[in-house]
């Protein structure tokens, strides 16, 4: 999903009702007046509810252990 401050997605569930959900991961919340049309996340992608979680900015980490 290529939208402004759009980090990643995946899938989850509802914390609330339980129901399957697709999960966009962004670095801030935008109020969606603020937002240009085209960098809106629908609501619903395929049928299947969508739910916004803001989580900062994301590095990558090395993988040494």
């Amino acid at each position: 999903m290529k939208l402004a401050n759009v980090t990643g997605v995946g899938t989850g569930r509802d914390e609330h009702s339980g129901q399957d959900v697709i999960v966009v991961f962004v670095t801030h919340r935008v109020p969606r007046e603020r937002l240009r049309d085209e960098d809106v996340v629908p609501d619903v992608l395929e049928g299947v509810p969508v739910s916004v979680l803001a989580i900062g900015e994301v590095d990558a980490q090395s993988g040494g252990t």
